[in-house]
């Protein structure tokens, strides 16, 4: 049977069909196809391993070679003299040399008598390495009390004061210190003032926390210098009580000191006492005296936190034989922000006016907030953030602040 795309297929263009053509046709295409293929694959097989061999770096892609001659830019002998002025020449403007040394942090030394600026200059940049605290407890500061072990005087008249202080690197510009305490009581708390207030601000524990003594050594990692909380009487107790333990004006001195000694047994690497609450006993000299020999006996100093105007601590501190310092300005007294903020500006007026202020903080969300928002931006202002026992007169001082060093 005869189809019609037989003779479509086999037929020449323009003539008849004939008969027995598309069998020849398909006999010849038997024929041709393999040898067509066979061509194929053999030029496949040939291409690919001159590929393999030379390989082919321009992908069939059309590439030419032009050569690049760098000239010299007439304008840049002037550039680099107009550079090489502008280094030789300072910057004319409101703030002096002294401001620009005072913000940047570096300290310059020049010869007795010369002012800024001069040719004779020394500079010198403070380490960026953090500051790391002595490794506490000091066995050389260390005797078994009734109640655990507390800290005492080593040979030498060595002090805990000295050995457990934050050495302070030294510098020029205002000097502030901060002392944030009642911590130890609330992690959060205690885990935010570690981690977010500068390592140079000084941290006081209460004496009631669990774990004390792991969390004051993960503090004290951190570079921020402890003191310790001892619970004192005010004036509303035991309406107001500061906890076991406390400091009784009515208790006989013995008494007192042994219930100082459970206190200082709680947890080790502390500089120094610090009233927690303690109106009423502050004001008492007969009652505070005994106690504030006792603590310089030790090789501690005694911070009052400022709370209390009527505080006799430190009229008393030459005859006691204790270093004391006492609070200026107590941050939180109005627990607000904006009044915190007030506050803080005040400490950095008066560290202006005096060269050294020293304020007190409570553990307050709000407080360690404020005083972290401040200190970020203090240190571009030219102050100096510094521990608290610069006040007390530590090793790590410099110049002493105070004259009731014994």
């Amino acid at each position: 049977m005869r189809v019609a795309t037989d003779e479509i297929l086999t037929r020449p263009l323009g003539g008849k069909p004939k008969a027995g053509s598309w069998l020849r046709s398909l006999r010849q295409a038997r024929v041709t196809a393999p040898m067509v293929l066979g061509g194929l694959v053999a030029g496949l097989v040939l291409g690919t391993s001159i590929l393999m061999v030379v390989g082919d770096p321009g992908g069939g892609e059309p590439s030419a070679t032009a050569i690049i001659a760098l000239r010299q830019s007439e304008a840049a002998p002037e550039a680099s003299a107009q550079v090489q002025a502008n280094v030789e020449r300072p910057k004319t403007g409101s703030s002096s040399a002294s401001d620009v040394e005072n913000a940047s942090g570096v300290t310059v030394v020049r010869p007795t008598g010369t002012a800024a600026p001069t040719d004779a200059v020394v500079i010198q940049v403070p380490s960026a390495a953090p500051i790391r605290l002595s490794a506490a407890p000091d066995p050389r500061l260390v005797e078994r009390g009734r109640h655990g072990n507390i800290p005492r005087l080593g040979e030498g008249r060595l002090r805990a004061l000295d050995v457990y202080a934050r050495p302070d690197t030294g510098g020029a510009g205002p000097r502030v210190a901060i002392l944030v305490s009642g911590l130890g009581i609330s992690q959060a708390a205690t885990a935010s003032a570690i981690t977010r207030l500068p390592p140079a601000v000084s941290l006081a524990f209460a004496p009631y926390g669990s774990d004390l003594e792991r969390t004051v050594a993960r503090a004290r990692e951190a570079g921020h210098e402890a003191l310790l909380q001892a619970p004192m009487e005010p004036f509303d107790y035991p309406d107001s009580d500061p906890g076991p333990q406390t400091l009784l004006t009515s208790s006989r001195p013995p008494e007192n000191l042994d219930r100082l000694s459970w206190v200082m047994s709680r947890f080790s690497g502390f500089i120094g006492i610090v009233n927690y609450m303690g109106a009423k006993l502050t004001s008492d000299p007969a009652a505070l005296e005994p106690i504030l020999r006792e603590i310089g006996a030790r090789g501690l100093g005694f911070v009052d936190d400022g709370t209390s105007p009527r505080s006799m601590a430190a009229s008393l501190a030459t005859k006691a034989k204790v270093p004391v310092a006492r609070a200026e300005i107590v941050l939180d007294a109005l627990p607000r922000p904006d009044a915190i903020d007030r506050e803080l500006a005040r400490l950095e007026a008066q560290a202006r006016q005096k060269g050294f202020a020293f304020a007190s903080a409570s553990a307050l969300p709000m407080s360690i907030d404020r005083i972290a928002r401040w200190a970020a931006e203090a240190e571009m202002r030219g102050i100096r953030l510094v521990p608290v026992s610069v006040a007390l007169g530590g090793s790590g001082a410099g110049t002493r602040l105070t004259s009731n060093r014994p």
